[in-house]
């Protein structure tokens, strides 16, 4: 049987038998019985589904469900866009732009319907950006919270792993690569016109709050990639 037939029957078996994250999964012997397979290939199909999130073989203990994370698109989101930009290509842009679709076409449903606490939640973290500019601090982990906070009154589990795995990607190629100079009055006032804009209910307003937030971060992009030097 081929190996890719192998992780199927696998990734099948978990989902017929409704398997939760960290359930363990058939002992090594049986599932050589379970899919008339050598050992060596149920191994081997077993080490590929690890590397993708899909199970996770402990040692000395069996081998379980695993977490499904969006670890595996993050490293091929990461290194994707770092060898397109060696080629010189706009991976990096090209990343941007995937974030700034998504997150364009959710925050017009946000206007209006977001609960109290989470907008009281939004203006801390606006406060505690502009205090971190006052002082000289980086913002990127406060951006972060902000848009994470932002996105969470969707209440898509999955939405919100998507959206961290583009912002993880993003920023970790871009302090790889470049170095994207900010000037954090104007990341503030754009976070903070964001926040007034989905309080408001206006969906239009919010929607160009979004656009003009990822114009700017674009435009600081291509100064900094104009400025950097080339690969080695």
């Amino acid at each position: 049987m081929a190996a890719r037939d192998l992780q199927e029957r696998i990734k099948k078996l978990i989902i017929d038998r409704r398997l939760p994250s960290g359930a363990p999964l058939p002992t090594e012997p049986e599932l050589m019985e379970f899919l008339g397979a050598s050992r060596n290939s149920v191994r081997e199909a077993l080490k590929a589904l690890q590397a993708m999130g899909i199970v996770e073989i402990r040692h000395g203990f069996g081998t379980y469900v695993g977490p499904m994370s969006l670890a595996p698109m993050i490293e091929g989101l990461a290194f994707r866009t770092v060898a397109g930009h060696y080629r010189g290509e706009d991976s990096l842009l090209q990343l941007l732009e995937l974030r700034e679709a998504v997150e364009t076409g959710l925050v017009s449903r946000l206007a209006g319907r977001l609960p109290e606490a989470d907008l009281d939640e939004l203006a801390a973290l606006v406060a505690r950006m502009e205090e971190q500019a006052a002082q000289g601090a980086g913002l990127a982990e406060t951006d972060r919270a902000f848009h994470a906070t932002l996105y969470r009154g969707l209440d898509n589990v999955l939405l919100s792993e998507v959206l961290e795995a583009f912002w993880d990607a993003f920023h970790r190629v871009r302090c790889d690569l470049v170095e994207v100079p900010q000037d954090p009055q104007v990341t503030c006032r754009q976070h903070r016109e964001i926040l007034d804009a989905v309080r408001s209910g206006d969906s239009a307003r919010a929607e160009r709050a979004i656009r003009s937030h990822f114009g700017h971060v674009r435009a600081r992009l291509d100064v900094s990639t104009e400025r950097s030097p080339s690969p080695q």
